[in-house]
């Protein structure tokens, strides 16, 4: 299983023609606590960049992005009632898992070492 990372904050785990996708250590440690997921509704269609989910914390709201198209067969209800798993382990607990259609997309989005770059350069 191979992860990626976008520019927003987001990681990726593929396995076949399916992803998991949530928000990196680095998006957590910076939105502080957080309080509430809102899920997307498993069945909906979206474009590689578009609003996925949001996230709340006692800081700020967050917006989720999709790193590629799919479309979404599962997400982690765990999260309704237990939003703070995102804080005790950010890369464990998924938000969402898509079938995606472009295997290509992945192409344009960094891994961990890039990332890591990319992280301190925001600092």
């Amino acid at each position: 299983m191979s992860v990626k990372f976008t520019k927003t904050h987001e990681w990726i785990k593929t396995e076949g023609g399916t992803a998991f996708i949530g928000i990196s250590n680095y998006a957590q440690e910076h939105l502080s606590d957080i309080v509430f997921v809102e899920l997307p509704k498993v069945g909906a269609k979206l474009a590689a960049g578009k609003m996925i989910a949001t996230v709340e914390s006692v800081k700020a709201v967050s917006d989720v992005y999709v790193p590629v198209s799919g479309t979404v067969v599962d997400v982690n209800k765990r999260l309704e009632s237990a939003p703070e798993l995102l804080n005790q382990n950010a890369m464990e607990n998924w938000i969402v898992k898509i079938e995606f259609v472009d295997a290509g997309e992945l192409d344009a989005l960094m891994d961990e070492a890039a990332y890591e770059e990319f992280c301190k350069n925001e600092e």
